[in-house]
């Protein structure tokens, strides 16, 4: 049965009937219960369940997103990354979907990414939109001063505490990949701003050129 379900699932996933797909497995749970779902999940492909997860987040719950484990999500989160997104605007959802959930242990959530290759770097992603931030203000102020209660915000300001105050390795590592994040920017930003320079350079020198052969 179990594995019936599951190229089901897959089938209408890779023909892109996410709807469809995530209905079938919340089906399961009415007739077998939570860990029949749990158990279908670990037999799923990794990119099939994140294209299943990827379209909900705290706005649209899921019952998978509230079933998935720590370690079946940390395998979803670092595959995001073949999305290309820039923005990681559903990775962002996802993981405030899943590890702030009512009954989750968002420790053992990020144990679980971070222990698995480019780990670190999903993380740091899910907080480059706030890399400036949290390099220059964050990372300064005492974490003993604040509460997880005072900056609870089920978002990046948790997430960072709990990284600075639950698991300062792991934080001193995604610190670096942003602080690199940010020289990147930098970078680009300065090469951008060559180019335009040289652009604007040899047009004007070209209107000077028009201009004498005009005269």
């Amino acid at each position: 049965m179990t594995h019936s379900l599951v190229v089901q699932a897959t089938s209408l996933i890779q023909s892109g009937d996410i709807v469809r797909a995530e209905a079938l497995l919340t089906a399961l749970v009415e007739t077998d219960g939570d860990m029949a779902l749990v158990e279908v999940l670990d037999e799923m492909p990794s990119k099939d369940l994140l294209a299943v997860i990827r379209e909900y987040d705290s706005s649209k719950q899921s019952i998978l997103n509230l079933l998935i484990t720590p370690e079946q999500f940390a395998r979803v989160v670092v595959l995001d990354r073949l999305y290309r997104d820039p923005s990681h605007e559903h990775l962002r959802g996802m993981i405030n979907s899943v590890i702030f959930r009512e009954d989750a242990d968002a420790n053992e959530f990020i144990n679980a990414i971070a222990e698995i290759e480019f780990g670190y770097e999903a993380l740091a992603d899910y907080l480059s939109d706030r890399a400036e931030e949290i390099v220059g203000t964050f990372d300064a102020l005492e974490t003993e001063e604040l509460s997880r209660a005072e900056i609870s915000d089920h978002d990046w300001k948790e997430l960072t505490w709990l990284l600075r105050n639950d698991h300062p390795d792991i934080y001193n590592i995604v610190l670096a990949l942003l602080k690199a994040k940010i020289q990147d920017k930098l970078s680009a930003e300065a090469k951008l701003a060559d180019s335009e320079e040289e652009i604007d350079s040899v047009s004007a020198q070209a209107n000077d050129d028009d201009e004498d052969s005009a005269i």
